[in-house]
C-alpha cells in the first residue's frame, strides 16, 4: 500500500484540506504539517483534525518531509517551489494543484531538479467555498485528476502521485500541460469569467436602487454559483492563463454578437435552433 509517511500541505484550504482528510481516512498521510500565512487557519485546520502540526515557516515545514503538496494559488507555486528547494531531502516528491499548468511546467523543467520530482497536477473538483472550514473527504470522489508530466519528470514519482489521487477517489488521467491549459480555460475559466462579468454588469445597470438581485429567481443563483470563488485564485489563473482565455473570450463575443443579432433581426427560426441545440447538449453532459 502506497504511504507518504510525513507529508507537507502548503495551503490548508479547500483542496489542500480536503486532501489531507481523504488521504488520511486511507491511511495513505501517516503525518501532515499544515503549512500557511495566517495562524488562524492553521489552528483551525489542527482542531478540525485536518493536520497534525502547522508553521507559517515554509523552509522549517518542509524539512524531512516525503511529500509537498501545494495548493495556493498558481502564481505563488513557482517562488514556493524556489524557496523550499535547499531545505527538501533528496527524492522529495512535489506536486501542485494548480489550475494552469504550462508556464508552471516550464519553469520548473527549467530549474534542472535532480535528486527532487516534481509532478504537475490538477484535480477537477471544488466549490466556490474557500478555506479549511470548507474541506470534506469526499470532495475527490468520482472526480478527475489531471496530471501533466514532461520529458523530465521522474516516472516513479508519477506513478506515486498518481496511485494518490486514485486512493482518493479520483479517475487519473495524463496530459499534456499546453492542452490542459487550453481544455480549462474553455470549460472552466472562461465561464468563471462569464459568471463575474454577469454579476457585476447586472450591479452596475442597478443604478436607481431597484435591487435587481432581490428578483432573481434559481436560474441567475445557478448560473452565477461560481461568481462566489476566491478573487486571489481566480486572478492568478486569468493571468496566467492569458493567451488561451483572451483568445476565447473574443471567440465567444462572436458568438454572443451572434445571438444578438438573431433577437434584434427576429429571426425566430435559427433562434430556436440555437436554443433547442443548447438544451440538448446540457442533457448530455448531465448525462
Amino acid at each position: 500500500m502506497l504511504v507518504f509517511k510525513k507529508v507537507a500541505i502548503v495551503g490548508v484550504g479547500l483542496i489542500g484540506g480536503s486532501l489531507a482528510l481523504s488521504a488520511r481516512e486511507k491511511g495513505v498521510f501517516h503525518y501532515i504539517i499544515g503549512i500557511g500565512r495566517t495562524l488562524r487557519n492553521l489552528q483551525k485546520a489542527k482542531e478540525l483534525g485536518v493536520v497534525d502540526n502547522y508553521t507559517v515557516n515554509l523552509t522549517e515545514g518542509v524539512k524531512n518531509v516525503d511529500l509537498v503538496v501545494i495548493a495556493t494559488p498558481v502564481g505563488t507555486i513557482i517562488p514556493l517551489i524556489e524557496k523550499m528547494l535547499p531545505y527538501l531531502k533528496e527524492e522529495t516528491i512535489i506536486t501542485d494543484v494548480g489550475s494552469v499548468k504550462g508556464e508552471i511546467i516550464r519553469k520548473v523543467d527549467k530549474l534542472h531538479l535532480s535528486n527532487l520530482y516534481f509532478v504537475g497536477g490538477h484535480p477537477i473538483a471544488g466549490t466556490e467555498n474557500s478555506g479549511v472550514e470548507a474541506a470534506f473527504s469526499d470532495l475527490f470522489t468520482g472526480k478527475k485528476c489531471i496530471l501533466t508530466p514532461s520529458k523530465q519528470t521522474n516516472l516513479s514519482a508519477l506513478e506515486k502521485v498518481k496511485n494518490l489521487w486514485i486512493s482518493v477517489g479520483s479517475e487519473v488521467i495524463t496530459m499534456d500541460s499546453e492542452l490542459h491549459d487550453w481544455i480549462m480555460a474553455a470549460v472552466s475559466h472562461l465561464p468563471h469569467i462569464v459568471a463575474f462579468t454577469l454579476v457585476n454588469f447586472l450591479s452596475d445597470i442597478d443604478n436607481s436602487n431597484k435591487n435587481l438581485f432581490k428578483f432573481s429567481a434559481g436560474g441567475l443563483k445557478d448560473f452565477t454559483r461560481i461568481a462566489g470563488s476566491d478573487p486571489i485564485m481566480w486572478r492568478d489563473i486569468a493571468l496566467m492563463n492569458k493567451a488561451n482565455l483572451v483568445d476565447l473570450i473574443d471567440r465567444y463575443q462572436k458568438k454572443l454578437n451572434y445571438f444578438r443579432e438573431l433577437i434584434n433581426q427576429e429571426d425566430f427560426s435559427n433562434l430556436f435552433e440555437e436554443i433547442q441545440k443548447s438544451r440538448n447538449i446540457r442533457r448530455n453532459i448531465i448525462k
